[in-house]
């Protein structure tokens, strides 16, 4: 799946307009084109407006993937956001209420979640400060779907 930035990109190229219907029916051609589509992809990850969408018939896009044999996934984490003190280094926000979200998006289907770190590469980073962080803020994250049943 795409953010809505991503896919505004996409869209102003052909000049579709960036609204959420249109990007429904671009993710419903997507995941109705081809029923094939399981044979190259095991698992799509969704960002949450994704996630609720259905196609025309009322089918959530959820159990379309499912019923193709893929497994539907979700984007959990907010961004990244700078580490304070740590020039051009960050960390990844989206824990505090994490376990609830995760909650929700396992009873609508999802089967996994997804969640970037970035670790700025350069001669002096990342620093040992930004790696412990997002090595944390990971394991947080891994422990909380866990115990929600995503992997």
């Amino acid at each position: 799946d795409e953010s809505t930035g991503t896919i505004g990109k996409r869209f102003a190229s052909i000049d579709v307009e960036n609204i959420e219907e249109n990007r429904r029916l671009y993710r419903q051609l997507l995941f109705t084109a081809d029923k094939s589509l399981a044979d190259s992809i095991g698992g799509v990850i969704l960002f949450h407006e994704t996630f609720y969408h259905k196609a025309d018939d009322g089918t959530p896009f959820v159990k379309i993937l499912k019923d193709l044999g893929i497994a539907p996934g979700i984007k959990v984490d907010k961004g990244v956001v700078p580490l304070a003190g740590f020039n051009g280094e960050g960390t990844t926000q989206g824990l505090d209420g994490l376990s609830e979200r995760c909650a929700e998006y396992k009873k609508g289907g999802a089967t996994f979640a997804k969640w970037r770190c970035v670790l700025k590469i350069s001669d002096n980073t990342p620093s040992e400060v930004a790696m412990r962080e997002n090595a944390n803020v990971l394991a947080r994250y891994a422990s909380i779907c866990q115990q929600n049943g995503l992997v």
